[in-house]
């Protein structure tokens, strides 16, 4: 079995409790509460990471720099998140968050120059179609 499948698949499972039981949070807390209970989380994981490491990270300044930057654009996401769950149907915010690799694509498309091929461009142009067609 090819190494990165196992932790794939841990990615797809966690991802999609993830992605539903907020919308069972914002019945009992406001979404703003909700972020501070899920950075709380994220911190509990920071820290078993952490002993794995015997609490020595790497550190490089770009890294730590963009590590950050990721962090900070995760939990605003799930902010975001959190405040639409809030107001709406979590299977038809989930279908369009879900999406959210087209900006990656598209983003190692123009700013790292990695190809993709005609069938993968069709995929991407297809998703951004049924985001139309479940927003509309």
């Amino acid at each position: 079995m090819k190494p990165w499948i196992m932790p794939t698949f841990g990615a797809f499972v966690v991802w999609g409790l993830w992605s539903f039981i907020p919308k069972i949070t914002v019945r009992y807390i406001s979404p703003k509460s909700a972020v501070v209970y899920e950075v709380l989380g994220g911190i509990l994981v920071a820290i078993a990471v952490l002993y794995t490491m015997n609490f020595r990270p790497d550190m490089h300044p770009k890294g730590v720099a963009l590590g950050i930057t990721t962090g900070l654009l995760g939990f605003l996401g799930a902010l975001f998140f959190l405040f639409a769950v809030s107001a709406g149907p979590v299977s038809l915010i989930v279908s369009l968050t879900a999406l959210y690799p087209v900006i990656s694509i598209l983003l190692a498309v123009f700013i790292l120059q990695e190809p993709i091929t005609l069938k993968q461009g069709l995929g991407i142009s297809f998703a951004l179609v049924a985001m139309l067609l479940v927003a509309s």
